[in-house]
């Protein structure tokens, strides 16, 4: 019986090409938490922040945040060092957050979407349809959904016996690659059990995205200046940015076509899910959401120049 997996990871790359990209992902993870952190902060700073879109985009920064913690140390550490080994408890652990927290961040991106719609679509019943408690009672649904996923595959997949090889070729506990190695003969049935949880989940958050920008665009069309049509329009850039990136690079890991992809390159593309979507959301909506760019600016000035402000 196994009780401990070895995460291959990067040890299959050159032995010199590892203190680059250990320095190359440190410095987006550090910027990530710095991005996510400076979001919060200033939205928590500026009172003309305190709307529901920037309290879910708080939200949408913690999942972030909790994401990145429970993916990216590890896989830094195993970088260089070589002894890879990870506990069946730690590895069940770090699967359950990756998935409560990412499930979490889907889940959040449908709701910003929902809030984009009801601000265009009935901006006069804006105020009752997204009271403070209702965003409260959403935020905590979402996180709940969350974590009744994660929980959900967690424990489809560490039912199952793990009696043969414990080499996971992944750098982290990877629902695929783990049921790789389970015994047993129900391992498809599974499989497809766990393919269906996610692509149900995840499809029916991009179904209602899409749907709330349907009602969205028929809205702004209706507007008779370009103005206006424009100005609205830009409020739902930077989500509809976050939702295009985030989608985008899940389809090219999970929907690959199945080839003759190398285990170094299918590591490689990994990494833009675990790294490199995160590193570029916080970027995203500081640049093209402009309350937002404005407060940071704002913030920053009163720390830094008390005596000019």
């Amino acid at each position: 019986m196994v009780s401990e997996f070895i995460l291959v990871g990067f040890s299959n790359f050159p032995p010199h090409l590892l203190p680059v990209f250990f320095l190359l992902y440190l410095l987006m993870y550090l910027l990530t938490l710095l991005g996510n952190l400076i979001i919060m902060a200033t939205v928590w700073s500026e009172h003309g922040l305190h709307t529901p879109m920037y309290l879910f985009l708080c939200a949408l920064s913690t999942s972030e945040i909790l994401f990145t913690v429970a993916a990216t140390p590890r896989m830094l550490v195993d970088m260089l060092s070589s002894h890879r080994t990870i506990t069946f408890v730690a590895c069940a652990s770090q699967m359950f957050f990756s998935f409560t927290f990412g499930f979490t961040h889907s889940f959040l991106l449908m709701i910003m979407g929902y809030d984009r719609y009801v601000a265009i679509c009935h901006p006069l019943r804006y105020n009752v349809l997204m009271s403070t408690r209702t965003c409260a009672r959403l935020v905590s649904w979402t996180w709940a959904g969350g974590s009744v996923m994660g929980m959900m595959v967690t424990l489809i997949v560490f039912h199952l016996t793990f009696c043969g090889s414990n080499v996971i070729h992944h750098f982290l506990c990877h629902v695929f690659s783990l049921l790789k190695l389970a015994c047993g003969n129900e391992n498809s049935s599974v499989t497809l059990g766990v393919i269906l949880v996610c692509v149900t989940a995840l499809m029916g958050c991009l179904f209602l995205i899409v749907l709330s920008y349907v009602f969205i665009v028929a809205a702004i069309l209706r507007i008779p200046s370009a103005e206006g049509r424009h100005k609205t329009f830009s409020t739902c850039v930077s989500h509809l940015t976050v939702v295009i990136v985030h989608y985008s690079f899940a389809s090219i890991i999970y929907l690959k076509p199945k080839g003759p992809h190398s285990m170094d390159s299918n590591t490689l593309m990994a990494t833009t899910y675990t790294v490199f979507t995160p590193f570029l959301s916080p970027i995203i909506f500081s640049l093209r959401n402009k309350e937002l760019k404005n407060g940071i600016k704002k913030s920053f000035q009163r720390k830094f120049s008390p005596l000019s402000s």
